[in-house]
């Protein structure tokens, strides 16, 4: 397992950096200079000039690549090109939010979703079964934008129950950011939560037809050891893998999302960066994504390990 973890961590390495240098390079090819977006379409070409040269971008291709990837290594994100500031202090300030919708939208998927997954498989063909194969239907097909504004309408505009805009201070009141924070993760967690009860169902109507269920069913053993100590247990390994993509996917979701609720986190640093052109601040947002994604996966993998003692890593 050692030698396994290992050979992931530098195979990590690559990715990365392939990542790192084919934003490098496409966020350059799209026309628009960042100098005219920071100073403006009426600047004079004298200033557009000098903001191009302080920033770097008179020089070629190679040069800012080898600049930028230098101070990468030594873990220094670099400054804005757009207002000055540390981009390292800007993520850091942000990244908790983004965790922390992450978070809890996996939790709710997944607390909620295999047990409604359990339930429609062992129900099969009841009212509850076509219930719960509907409420999947309809949560792989709804928009996430669309969702949050349904929610936004009903919860904030109608009823008036919780905030539609603003993540709180989750430094200085967390308990009070909890409020803000509940729409968004049911935005991403009922979409989450549907597929997670259709593989779930299908994933159990599957082992629940294997010979050593039914063997344990003949032993004796109680209705519930059956499902949860047989059943479900062999049916956690594409649940977990499921789970893996899907939490890797909702970094990358959460980007609609927080601009939607005007929620600060990654995804809304992101999107200013994009509209501001500052390549320094999406060079770094985009590394941080693909190091997060890189770290689920691995640690779904290193989960299966754990979940069934035969799948050994050589």
């Amino acid at each position: 397992m050692t030698r396994y973890l290992i050979t992931r961590l530098l195979l990590a390495i690559p990715t990365l950096l392939a990542v790192f240098t084919i934003v490098f390079l496409v966020i350059r090819i799209v026309p628009g200079d960042p100098a005219v977006a920071a100073l403006g379409d009426y600047a004079s070409q004298d200033a557009v000039e000098a903001l191009r040269e302080r920033m770097g971008l008179n020089d070629p291709l190679p040069v800012q690549y080898a600049d930028y990837l230098g101070n990468l290594l030594r873990g220094d994100l670099g400054t804005s090109m757009i207002n000055g500031k540390s981009i390292s202090e800007q993520i850091a300030y942000v990244l908790p939010y983004t965790l922390q919708l992450t978070a809890s939208a996996v939790l709710f998927g997944t607390l909620l979703g295999v047990p409604l997954g359990v339930l429609t498989a062992l129900k099969r063909n009841s009212a509850a079964d076509y219930l719960g194969r509907v409420f999947s239907l309809a949560g792989l097909s709804i928009p996430a934008f669309y969702l949050a504004i349904l929610l936004i309408f009903t919860f904030s505009v109608r009823l008036g129950w919780l905030p539609a805009i603003g993540g709180g201070d989750l430094y200085g009141d967390p308990i009070g950011s909890l409020r803000y924070l509940v729409l968004p993760t049911l935005t991403l967690g009922l979409i989450m939560m549907a597929s997670v009860t259709r593989l779930t169902r299908s994933t159990m109507l599957n082992v629940l037809r294997e010979d050593y269920v039914r063997t344990a069913k003949a032993k004796g053993l109680s209705k519930w050891v059956v499902i949860f100590g047989h059943a479900l247990r062999s049916a956690w390994l594409p649940i977990v893998a499921l789970l893996g993509l899907w939490t890797a996917s909702l970094i990358g979701d959460s980007v609609l999302t927080e601009f939607v609720f005007s929620r600060p986190g990654l995804g809304k640093l992101l999107i200013g960066a994009i509209l501001q052109r500052d390549y320094s601040a999406l060079q770094s947002i985009m590394v941080i994504y693909a190091a997060f994604v890189v770290v689920v996966n691995l640690l779904t993998d290193l989960t299966y390990g754990f979940l069934d003692p035969r799948i050994k890593h050589n």
